[in-house]
């Protein structure tokens, strides 16, 4: 899995000088009407290239019309077209297609268990949403000991709100100071909310130092993450780095063996962990023309770092801290008082940056959030039994994170479909909520870039999954016909890239969006109906 992005600039060459034009002021009267002519036929010519370029649009937009419509029955030989081909010979399929009123138009292998990856935060948010509603926010409260403006102590409980920042610790201050707040004896960082581990032990330890294997803990500061850049210098010469954060960067030990190489070399920077220990390891080349190389990388001990963050805004804000501490069991002292809290955006917001942006801290948060409110001993008890109530069979899937990143979560294509029927039959504002927190076809999230053409952009209501070998989407379809079907589809298994595995799930679903209501497939239930109202009389 690549844990680096980088910026692609385009280049545009510019046309026109003012050099140009004072050539332009000394052409003759006779050269003059000359250029006037070609500019008449320039602007005919420009002309013709507009209609022409018209009629092509209307030609594909007929073209896309008249794409072939399929019947239900012709579905398992356009499907099976697709993925019996020689590429996809050792990829493992699984698809369940049903209508909203669920009726099968497509199974295969329905029925069987599969890694789901990403897929799986809609189980989470699904349980999540329908126990603590679409309003729920998670609050951090502030509480004190002594008189205003000398407080003997500050303590913050973290509840594991991850959208936390650098702005929110600020909005905390700018309150303290508003409150007459001047020194503080004691700071006290209190990360007792949540039950180890902070890590899920089924996750690869080549994930752990990275943005999206983060530690989930009580108090989450900028999603856990600090930026590493690089940057080339000198060809033969160490490539330099600096951290978005020093407070953050600064937990890490950096061995940097990473050179500047010469221009134009292929990309071949790594970055590895020392599974254990607060190690990072920079190796290969970076070209001496490279634009800078950025990752995203998990903090070491976040509640340490959100303590020495705090502490730096309050300094900044002229407030005195003598000593801060983190317990990270539970801390109280009766004659506190509450002085103030902060509140993350709502459980609608929250579950929205899970499924479109397919967030894994969020997602193991909002988990553990709900298992401290059913009061259960894990978040998969928690879970199970939201996802019971909502009329899903613990016994229909196997979860060990609420990520989807192990590799021991299983679950049926046919129960990722139940899942996103059950929560279209919610109430309002549950049904709503849910589906307005998946990604959109050609628009938004992780299918911002897949679906862009005029077909299929928008119809598509959905939740990626990737890992190495991994690839799944489950969503709603809204098709041309105007119906909507509930689609799962899952590989596992393959040794193709990633890009190439979505390439050809992207076909399945262009193959369902022109799905029709056929009078011979409707002929043969109404058949069907007959001889079973019989049967029954």
């Amino acid at each position: 899995m690549n844990f680096y992005f980088r910026a692609i600039i385009n280049k545009k060459s510019q046309i026109g000088s003012t050099e140009t034009l004072i050539y332009w002021g000394r052409f003759s009267k006779m050269r003059l009407m000359r250029r006037w002519f070609n500019f008449l036929g320039g602007f005919g010519l420009l002309f013709c290239m507009l209609t022409i370029y018209q009629e092509s649009l209307a030609a594909e937009e007929s073209q896309l019309d008249e794409l072939p419509q399929l019947c239900p029955s012709d579905l398992p030989t356009a499907i099976e077209e697709i993925i019996n081909r020689p590429e996809l010979s050792r990829s493992l399929w699984g698809i369940e297609v049903q209508t909203l009123e669920g009726e099968s138009l497509y199974s295969l292998n329905g029925d069987k268990f599969f890694i789901p990856a990403s897929s799986a935060k809609l189980l989470t948010t699904a349980a999540v949403l329908s126990q603590l509603g679409a309003d729920y926010q998670i609050e951090t409260p502030l509480f004190a000991l002594g008189n205003l403006p000398n407080l003997t102590s500050l303590r913050l409980k973290g509840q594991g709100d991850p959208s936390i920042s650098s702005k929110s610790l600020k909005t905390i201050v700018h309150q303290l100071q508003a409150l007459g707040v001047k020194r503080i004896e004691k700071l006290i960082i209190d990360d007792s909310y949540f039950e180890p581990p902070t890590i899920n032990p089924t996750w690869e330890w080549l994930d752990v130092h990275s943005y999206y294997a983060t530690a989930v803990n009580s108090t989450i500061l900028n999603q856990n993450t600090v930026r590493l850049t690089l940057l080339p210098q000198q060809i033969g010469k160490p490539v330099r780095f600096y951290w978005s954060d020093a407070t953050g960067g600064r937990q890490w030990q950096v061995i940097n063996q990473a050179i500047t190489g010469v221009a134009d070399i292929p990309y071949n920077i790594e970055i590895d962990g020392d599974l254990g220990k607060p190690v990072l390891q920079i190796r290969g080349e970076l070209a001496v023309n490279e634009l800078p190389d950025v990752w995203d990388l998990a903090v070491v001990d976040p509640a340490n770092y959100f303590l020495e963050s705090f502490r730096l805004h309050l300094a900044k804000a002229g407030i005195t801290v003598t000593r801060g501490i983190v317990v990270r069991e539970t801390h109280r002292d009766e004659l506190e008082t509450r002085l103030l809290a902060i509140s993350s955006p709502s459980m609608a917001e929250i579950i929205r940056e899970i499924n479109q942006e397919s967030n894994n801290l969020y997602a193991e948060v909002i988990a553990k959030v709900l298992a401290r409110k059913l009061n259960t001993d894990t978040t998969i008890e928690a879970i199970d039994r939201s996802l019971e109530q909502v009329g899903i069979n613990p016994e229909e899937y196997v979860l060990v994170d609420a990520s989807g990143l192990s590799r021991q979560n299983l679950v049926s294509p046919q129960t990722l479909v139940k899942t996103l029927k059950l929560m279209s039959e919610l109430p309002y504002p549950y049904s709503n909520s849910f589906r307005q927190s998946l990604a959109i076809s050609g628009i938004n999230g992780t299918l911002e870039n897949r679906f862009n053409n005029r077909d299929l952009q928008g119809r598509f209501w959905g939740k990626t999954g990737t890992l190495t070998g991994v690839s799944s989407l489950s969503g709603y379809l809204s098709t041309l016909n105007g119906s909507t079907l509930i689609v799962a589809i899952v590989v596992n298994n393959s040794d193709l890239k990633s890009p190439k595995i979505r390439q050809k799930i992207d076909e399945l679903v262009e193959i369902l969006n022109h799905i029709k209501q056929c009078r011979a497939s409707q002929a043969i239930r109404d058949y069907a109906l007959t001889i079973n109202s019989m049967k029954n009389q």
